[in-house]
């Protein structure tokens, strides 16, 4: 059975995307059957990994509102063992499509269940924001991986973020767990940079995963030209901290949320 991961914070612009598309194709080079959901209006995660937009005819939309089969609309990429259900700016207007829906909240999950024994990962990539959208993904997942940005306003709205986890995981989802806090766009230079991680480390402790991903130039041109870093610069930085987290995530490093999560919740 495969492990469904929901990449999603709240907050935009902390590499949400970048780790969905990077740690979807770090698992499928390992030879992990890869699933990547797009449920992004933006479909940021649909074009950085080579598939354009207006390519495809369908997305999640589809998936979501008309109840179209995942396996109907998933698209390949250049690495064999990772698909991709693209999104769409339809997306925008399923919270208003589904408001008179009984099981609004649980289109996505019954979708991903018919393809969970097909794949080792299915990552969810969602917009920044508590949406249907992303209530649907942290539905149908059974952990979430959270990146936060090393800035001095990291902490800032993750402590609703983690209190709707657990209102979900009380709610509809008993099962969901943190899979772990990300430390994305970090600069070893900036005294604040490591101020900041500290920080996260005294709040997060174990949930946090050992791995650190950089602020680094090739990872930001990477989408530009469609490609993950891996198959855009395997050498760079950016490549090898991806490969460590999705070692990290493979070896079963998965975090168990404590006291100290309940403290971030209580103290931010």
């Amino acid at each position: 059975m495969g492990k469904v991961i929901a990449i999603a914070n709240q907050k935009g612009g902390v590499g949400k995307t970048t780790t969905a598309i990077n740690l979807g194709a770090s698992l499928a080079a390992a030879d992990m059957r890869t699933l990547l959901i797009d449920v992004d209006p933006q479909s940021n995660a649909t074009s950085g990994l080579g598939i354009r937009k207006g390519s495809y005819s369908r997305s999640t939309y589809h998936t979501l509102v008309h109840g179209d089969p995942l396996a109907s609309i998933l698209q390949p990429t250049e690495l064999e063992a990772l698909f991709v259900a693209p999104a769409s700016r339809e997306l925008v207007g399923v919270t208003v499509e589904l408001a008179e829906d009984p099981d609004r909240h649980q289109r996505l999950k019954i979708a991903v269940e018919s393809l969970i024994d097909s794949y080792d990962y299915i990552l969810i990539d969602c917009p920044p924001s508590l949406d249907l959208l992303t209530v649907n993904a942290l539905i149908a997942a059974r952990s979430v991986l959270i990146p936060i940005q090393c800035e001095y306003f990291a902490l800032e709205g993750v402590a609703e973020f983690i209190e709707t986890v657990r209102q979900i995981r009380r709610l509809r989802s008993p099962n969901l767990e943190i899979e772990g806090v990300l430390m994305t766009m970090f600069d070893e230079r900036p005294n604040l940079s490591h101020q900041v991680m500290e920080n996260l480390r005294g709040f997060f402790a174990t949930q946090l995963f050992s791995t650190i991903i950089p602020r680094n130039t090739r990872l930001g041109e990477a989408p530009s030209h469609g490609r993950p870093i891996l198959l855009y610069d395997i050498k760079s930085k950016g490549a090898e901290s991806y490969i460590r987290l999705a070692k990290e995530i493979i070896h079963g490093t998965e975090k168990s949320p404590g006291p100290r999560l309940e403290r971030v919740v209580g103290h931010i």
